[in-house]
């Protein structure tokens, strides 16, 4: 095996890491990357992100990565692909929706990770909120009735910054999303700080990411909270705009997420950053991170 012992294992209360590039193998060199990275989570794709292709995997890569996660104490997630939409008004893109997010929850349980985060996707062709709802009833849910194993991962629903006709952008918004998956136990929640921002949550007025926390607990029930992308915003609150910035570099700021670390619906739930910057920006939200987490 690989220098991948040398990952650090997550402290107890927030593990924070980042998204990690998985092309030429798993454990080769996504491990490599998040140790450079001094990570404690990761994240990453095990298909295209941008297409519908459900490739097989490695299966010696995928239990070195496993195996190495498992032993360090890192919890693994996987992003499905970007096209993944079961409120569109074409059948094709459902059928394809349904095949992409099984094959990602059944790597996501191959490589042992801990969740598999989806985006909430958008009702297309004109059609109602209601309808697409009902579509993401008959389509989805089947998929969560399939994750019957003590080791298959939860879905994690993100909701996106509030283009078009998005599903969910703002917390309320994963209430109606919820009762059309019957709060099913293997649901829970992936919130982007960018994202949440971006729908029009002020993070960064004081008190702003409290009140956010609690509404999640308030629509979605305590414990559904999976998986935090930290990302700071380019944009100002409201603008729609899924634009990342590095943590304190953008409208948001360092201050709410060293007010995120406080709060008891994240208590164990871990953050991974998914900025600009390349593997020298990624190290330094890292450490950024950490030390909004410990500060002195």
């Amino acid at each position: 095996m690989s220098d991948t012992h040398d990952l650090l294992p997550g402290p107890a209360r927030n593990p924070v890491g980042g998204h990690v590039p998985v092309a030429g193998g798993l454990a080769r060199v996504g491990l490599a990357y998040a140790r450079e990275l001094a990570a404690e989570a990761v994240q990453v794709f095990v298909a295209n992100p941008r297409g519908w292709a459900t490739p097989p995997g490695d299966p010696r890569q995928d239990e070195e990565f496993r195996a190495a996660c498992a032993a360090e104490g890192v919890p693994a997630y996987v992003h499905a692909p970007y096209l993944i939409n079961f409120g569109s008004h074409t059948e094709a893109t459902v059928e394809k929706s349904v095949d992409s997010l099984r094959h990602s929850l059944r790597r996501g349980r191959e490589i042992g990770a801990l969740g598999v985060v989806v985006h909430t996707g958008s009702a297309t062709g004109g059609r109602p909120r209601a309808e697409a709802l009902a579509q993401v009833h008959e389509r989805l849910l089947p998929l969560l009735a399939e994750l019957t194993h003590d080791d298959d991962p939860r879905l994690l629903l993100e909701p996106t910054a509030g283009q078009g006709s998005s599903l969910c952008s703002l917390v309320e918004d994963l209430g109606p999303y919820f009762e059309a998956l019957e709060h099913h136990p293997k649901l829970g929640v992936c919130l982007d700080t960018c994202h949440l921002f971006a729908a029009g949550h002020d993070l960064a007025e004081p008190g702003g990411m409290k009140r956010t926390l609690d509404e999640l607990v308030a629509v979605t029930g305590p414990g559904r909270l999976g998986l935090i992308h930290a990302n700071d915003s380019k944009d100002v609150v409201g603008a729609h705009k899924d634009r990342h910035e590095n943590i304190g570099s953008g409208h948001i700021g360092a201050e709410p997420f060293a007010e995120l670390f406080l709060h008891p619906e994240t208590a164990g739930v871990p953050l991974t950053i998914e900025t600009p910057g390349g593997k020298e920006g990624h190290a330094a939200d890292v450490a950024r991170l950490k030390a909004l987490r410990e500060p002195v």
